[in-house]
């Protein structure tokens, strides 16, 4: 299924820097960035809510915010894209 990620990570000091770029860095290993602050992942069920759980211990939920939007399995109906951002398919062998 694909899963939209998108959060927002209070930066005002270093601790919440360091959260960035650990979160970040958790949703590279899943999917891949579309913006600043918002993933594309395809995951399973099982993926989706170690990801998910990965994450919430990262955040500070005082502070930050995380969404989860669940596009499910034909999700290519539902989303259309336009400007600068190539896309590629990200399911199956990608050979560079």
């Amino acid at each position: 299924m694909l899963v939209l990620i998108t959060y927002d990570v209070n930066t005002e000091d270093a601790a919440g820097r360091k959260r960035l770029r650990k979160i970040a860095k958790q949703c590279i290993n899943y999917g891949r960035r579309v913006q600043n602050s918002v993933f594309e992942c395809i995951v399973d069920t099982a993926q989706c809510k170690i990801l998910q759980h990965s994450l919430c211990e990262i955040m500070d939920e005082k502070k930050d915010s995380l969404r989860f939007y669940y596009l499910g399995e034909k999700y290519r109906s539902k989303i259309e894209h336009f400007g600068v951002s190539p896309q590629f398919e990200t399911e199956g062998d990608l050979i560079i």
